[in-house]
């Protein structure tokens, strides 16, 4: 039978507990920011959400487990280029949580830290993606849990709007986002980085796109973020005005698209690079069917 006059549960005990984990926190951690995935248009048969948003972020300090540094396997030299698959265990209070985060006035809606939403880390100034939230780590030593652990992995940015009001977060998109390039004419109002353009098609759907660098010398205007009110992918369309402001004086005359992701694409080295140590003369004649 246990001591009658010791327990393991007193308030008192689990909120000094709790404040020394804090303590720590703040002491050996890092400020990072949390960012909510806003779900857009998820696909219900096989679970996925594409064009993912993410319009918010919390400033909250967070402990990095990997003291050593980032977990995973590392820098991988494919024939496709560099892969970095770096992995981090962040470790977050869960009455900082409340404080910052989970706050009524904030647009989460969730009560703890969520599969698939960032991290994004300032000290190397990466995003991470949770992949997995574990809640009873410590194992209930003053019978609380007074931390989350997230075990998250370097996040590969594909085209999902990043609209955080952190500058050096949102310029993720605007150097790595698919940009369309339309040549314009016919308008004298000025256009401001950040804004919003649309253009309504002839079927009525809206196609929409933020602003990210405005060329008053050629009358090009770069767009990120596109995406229509249908969820489904369009383009814009020659012949047809674009509206900034109510303003819709401007016509489209071109329209360009640049892939910006693709900017770091290492193919052709490695290809090249690989022929001085891979032998593709020769066959197999049970795997290779063209040489059959």
């Amino acid at each position: 039978m246990r001591n009658l006059y010791v327990s393991d549960a007193v308030r008192s005990e689990q909120n000094l507990y709790e404040d020394i984990v804090i303590e720590a926190l703040k002491m050996y951690g890092q400020d990072v920011y949390y960012l909510p995935r806003d779900i857009v248009n998820e696909d219900t048969i096989f679970g996925d959400d594409v064009p993912s948003r993410f319009n918010s972020s919390y400033k909250i300090e967070m402990y990095i487990e990997n003291i050593e540094g980032f977990d995973g396997e590392g820098d991988l030299f494919t024939r496709f280029g560099v892969e970095i698959r770096d992995e981090a265990t962040f470790v977050v209070s869960r009455r900082r949580w409340d404080q910052q985060v989970d706050r009524y006035d904030n647009e989460i809606s969730v009560r703890r830290p969520k599969e698939g939403d960032l991290i994004y880390l300032s000290l190397s100034n990466s995003l991470f993606e949770i992949l997995h939230v574990e809640h009873e780590q410590p194992f209930y030593q003053l019978s609380n849990l007074p931390v989350y652990k997230m075990r998250c992995q370097l996040f590969e940015y594909s085209s999902e709007d990043l609209d955080t009001g952190i500058a050096t977060i949102d310029d993720i998109q605007s150097n790595y986002d698919y940009r369309y390039s339309l040549t314009l004419s016919g308008g004298t109002i000025n256009f401001a980085v950040g804004e919003n353009v649309t253009q309504t098609l002839s079927s009525g759907v809206v196609i929409t796109g933020e602003i990210a660098a405005w060329s008053d010398s050629d009358n090009i205007l770069h767009l990120v973020g596109v995406g229509a009110d249908d969820g489904k992918y369009h383009n814009f369309v020659v012949g047809r005005s674009i509206s900034f402001n109510s303003d819709s004086s401007w016509s489209v005359t071109a329209v360009n698209e640049q892939n910006n992701l693709s900017n770091n694409e290492q193919n052709d080295f490695f290809s090249t690079a690989s022929d001085d140590f891979l032998d593709f003369t020769e066959t197999n004649p049970f795997g290779d069917a063209e040489n059959n």
